[in-house]
């Protein structure tokens, strides 16, 4: 066959979003919980306790679910204690980097699972359909990992080709859509579960440093799955994947990173991160969005905003750059308030909360990671069934 021809084929076979599933530990803590938690586990005092208190306060979180919680209760703070002991030297920094990943590895694998049950429901589609596995996580590491545990308890095909996007932070979830979108489009066949599960709170830092405490304020814990496939008759609401994008943003290694230590991952977060949103995102996706590179030709055209909430200062800085009504930006606000920064799984509650709102229209996702690095997907919020 001609590679025309092959290219004309590829072309005409498009990628949706058929069902999504997001969910959370059972547990959560309040930001005043949260906030006294976290001035007893680090110590502080004085200034650095009230600046603790504050980033808590300013941080647009209401309450945050953790799997490193025995139980929710008004009268104290939940935070299992043999989990975070209190900081009994200077030295003392909490637990070590082999203790949070064992919680993540007993714990991480059986949300993946209920989250990617969730999306096979809202799909309407046999987990034996499934041909494909992408798992992404940030926040924890083990091998034999979810994607093990997703063939188990899902009773997938041993040959279930197996995808995992590790470490790449916030926007990860874009990075994944678009293995998923490249995998349909060229098998029209397949069938790709995506699962994210950020346990964030296992990284909790006991420090007096401003960008580790609000990173302490803002963090928390989901799991979201995505099952992308070709559209076929009888498919509820989808979302239509038309096109996905990267940007590095030139200069700006040293932003935002994410570092492995002895005692847990580390956030480093400039304060300069909403500035240089403001500086180097429009132009961008100026770019990217002109007639000729996607359908969605013009930002004024989009009719919906799935943007991930790195905190409040991120989102009125992309806001600013894009010229979005605030309106718009709701969606991200109401995720934060509710659930907190997810990491890579945040986009996807958001754009679950966008189908049931019953959006429609052309969406705009966005997300921001160490680099700093912007990753983009235009998204077509379909209203009804094929014909």
């Amino acid at each position: 066959m001609p590679a025309s021809t092959i290219d004309s084929q590829q072309a005409r076979v498009r990628s949706a979003i058929v069902g999504i599933g997001c969910c959370t530990p059972p547990e959560s803590a309040s930001q005043l919980q949260a906030s006294t938690f976290m001035q007893e586990r680090s110590a502080l005092t004085g200034t650095a306790a009230g600046l603790c208190a504050v980033l808590h306060q300013k941080s647009g979180v209401d309450k945050r679910h953790s799997v490193v919680l025995l139980e929710t209760r008004e009268d104290s703070s939940p935070l299992l204690q043999d989990f975070y002991t209190l900081k009994s030297s200077p030295q003392g920094n909490g637990p070590s980097t082999a203790t949070r990943m064992e919680l993540f590895s007993k714990v991480a694998p059986a949300l993946g699972v209920q989250a990617a049950r969730l999306a096979l429901a809202d799909a309407k589609r046999a987990p034996a359909e499934i041909t494909h596995i992408i798992t992404v996580s940030c926040t924890g590491f083990a091998a034999p990992g979810m994607d093990h545990a997703l063939i188990t308890e899902l009773e997938l095909a041993d040959t279930t080709e197996r995808t995992h996007v590790g470490f790449m932070g916030c926007h990860a979830a874009i990075n994944a859509l678009r293995v998923a979108d490249g995998l349909v489009r060229s098998s029209p066949d397949a069938v790709v579960l995506i699962v994210t599960v950020e346990l964030c709170t296992l990284h909790l830092q006991y420090t007096s440093r401003p960008d580790r405490m609000l990173a302490n304020a803002l963090f928390a814990d989901g799991a979201a799955a995505a099952l992308v496939a070709r559209p076929r008759d009888g498919d509820g609401r989808m979302v239509m994947v038309e096109a996905t994008g990267s940007c590095m943003f030139p200069g700006t290694s040293s932003a935002m990173a994410w570092e492995i230590t002895d005692n847990g991952f580390a956030m480093t977060l400039d304060k300069s991160v909403p500035v240089l949103i403001r500086a180097h995102l429009y132009p961008w996706l100026e770019k990217w969005l002109s007639p000729g590179t996607t359908p969605i030709a013009r930002i004024k055209e989009i009719g919906s905003f799935a943007i991930h909430p790195g905190g409040p200062r991120v989102l009125d800085s992309v806001r600013d750059a894009l010229g979005i009504d605030e309106a718009k930006m709701q969606p991200s606000r109401d995720i934060l308030r509710q659930y907190g920064n997810m990491s890579s799984c945040t986009v996807l509650f958001i754009l679950r909360l966008l189908l049931d709102a019953r959006c429609s229209g052309p969406v705009l996702m966005l997300a921001f990671g160490p680099g700093l690095t912007a990753e983009g997907a235009v998204l077509q919020l379909e209203p009804a069934t094929l014909a």
